[in-house]
């Protein structure tokens, strides 16, 4: 697992106005991750053409067998709007030289209840338009999603409507524990590989 980096990204719209949506709970994701390393995301603008597309910030996650550092990693945030993500991956993954396997997406998902995790490699993208732009501008849909449930839309609420609704008040209890479960399994996808990490994350109890 020392060959290369990986590019963790976390989906999101960009702005204040965002921030506390269902849509940006992947990168509220990255900003945990960021703050345990005790890594900042700064722009890249030599990398990603003439106008930076994404935050980055390049450090280690999680520790190796024997205490060593555990594998480079380079988290991100795009700035783009959603539906148009894959731009900045693909550039980035380009530029680091990372392979699709090693790209980890974290985002909301809605056909999973809130507060549960699961973590799959490639398959569709549920009408997600963050993967879909990814997918397109990878030309592959075999890269790692930790895919953060924020259930469906209560009676006859449009999806688009309720991912850009910020969590409600009781959810917001349970959202810390669900960031930080989140930054967990992202960490033992790039630590112990994806295989191990579904068997801990998709194990109750």
């Amino acid at each position: 697992m020392t060959e290369g980096p990986w590019l963790v990204v976390g989906l999101g719209n960009p702005g204040a106005q965002y921030a506390g949506n269902r849509h940006n709970v992947g990168q509220m994701v990255l900003d945990e991750l960021a703050r345990r390393t005790g890594s900042s995301f700064g722009s890249r603008g030599g990398i990603l053409s003439r106008r930076p597309q994404a935050v980055v910030a390049e450090t280690r996650l999680g520790t190796l067998p024997g205490g060593a550092p555990g594998p480079r990693v380079v988290l991100a945030k795009p700035t783009t709007y959603m539906n148009v993500s894959g731009g900045p991956v693909a550039s980035l993954a380009q530029y680091y030289d990372v392979p699709p396997e090693r790209v980890v997406m974290v985002h909301d998902e809605l056909d999973i209840p809130y507060a549960e995790l699961r973590l799959k490699r490639g398959g569709g993208e549920g009408g997600h338009n963050g993967l879909r732009d990814t997918s397109k501008a990878l030309g592959t849909k075999d890269y790692v999603r930790v895919r953060v449930g924020v259930g469906r839309p209560p009676g006859r609420m449009d999806a688009a409507d309720f991912v850009l609704r910020d969590f409600s008040a009781a959810e917001r209890k349970d959202l810390p524990w669900l960031v930080d479960a989140a930054a967990d399994a992202v960490e033992l996808v790039v630590v112990d590989g994806l295989e191990k990490a579904q068997l801990r994350v998709h194990t109750k109890g």
